[in-house]
């Protein structure tokens, strides 16, 4: 028997779109991600944002993770999982943490400072945060977390990719 392979553009794809969907855009990710290291990269662009939060999802474990997570909040709002699962997932049962820890998989790619930023922006709930975390809007157990992880991931990325810039520019002055 074949093995099937999901390429890795229509899984993306897919992700973007179940994000779309169930109204989180790369924008309002990237706000987050903005709002994150707005203070530390002076001139920080909403563009460079946009772009670390697209390269942050075209990785593979954050395409898996959005996938799950968003199908498992999808299935809680049409009352298809297992009880207790069900209601764990629709009342977002603080002790639960499987979506946190799913979350993890994604802000670990980029180093501790990962950590830092989640937590940070778990506990802020800024821009699409706050309305995923709303309970009338839909089961967003899992989305709430994730779409944090992705903006912590890729605050982080922008983060090393800053330092490098800043030691490149200091080991140039030093050659001259």
């Amino acid at each position: 028997m074949a093995e099937k392979h999901v390429h890795s553009q229509v899984v993306y794809k897919k992700a973007v779109e179940l994000l779309e969907q169930r109204g989180v855009t790369i924008e309002a990710i990237a706000e987050i991600v903005h709002f994150l290291q707005e203070s530390y990269i002076p001139n920080l662009t909403n563009e460079q944002c946009m772009e670390s939060v697209q390269a942050v999802l075209k990785k593979r474990e954050v395409q898996n993770a959005l996938l799950t997570g968003i199908q498992l909040d999808i299935l809680a709002e049409q009352k298809q999982l297992l009880s207790p699962l069900q209601e764990m997932l629709e009342g977002d049962e603080s002790l639960f943490g499987v979506d946190e820890v799913l979350s993890l998989a994604i802000v670990n790619l980029y180093g501790s400072i990962g950590f830092t930023n989640y937590g940070y922006v778990d506990k802020l709930k800024h821009g699409i945060l706050q309305k995923l975390n709303d309970k009338k809007n839909g089961v967003h157990t899992f989305l709430d977390d994730l779409v944090g992880a992705i903006a912590a991931a890729a605050s982080s990325r922008l983060a090393h990719r800053h330092r490098l810039e800043e030691e490149d520019q200091e080991a140039a002055a030093l050659e001259d």
